[in-house]
């Protein structure tokens, strides 16, 4: 078991109540790895409690990331939500922090 962030970094934006993560390999080699673990699925039970909506996963193999887009996880967005990260910066954070099988070095998954 690894962390997910041994093997990627992320980004993370926000529109209204919607927050976004995309995961960026470090090597596209481990974009396979990345694309069999990081499931729409899996990502919203690692948010349980904070994304109160849908997981939509975007697959962007020319760079070897995967976009997700979450909806109804800020609290009613910016403007609206009281929490102290407000834009869901630290999501990215948060995700990167997921355990993910074996540790990307010699994964052809």
């Amino acid at each position: 078991m690894a962390k997910l962030r041994e093997i990627a970094h992320s980004r993370t934006g926000d529109k209204g109540n919607t927050s976004n993560i995309s995961v960026i390999a470090y090597d596209a080699k481990h974009y396979a790895l990345l694309k069999a673990q990081l499931t729409s699925e899996r990502v919203k039970a690692h948010f349980a409690g904070v994304v109160e909506g849908e997981v939509v996963r975007y697959e962007l193999p020319n760079i070897a990331a995967l976009n997700f887009v979450m909806t109804q996880t800020l609290g009613g967005g910016v403007t609206r939500s009281l929490a102290l990260d407000a834009h869901g910066k630290s999501l990215s954070s948060a995700l990167l922090d997921m355990e993910i099988e074996g540790d990307g070095e010699n994964d052809d998954a």
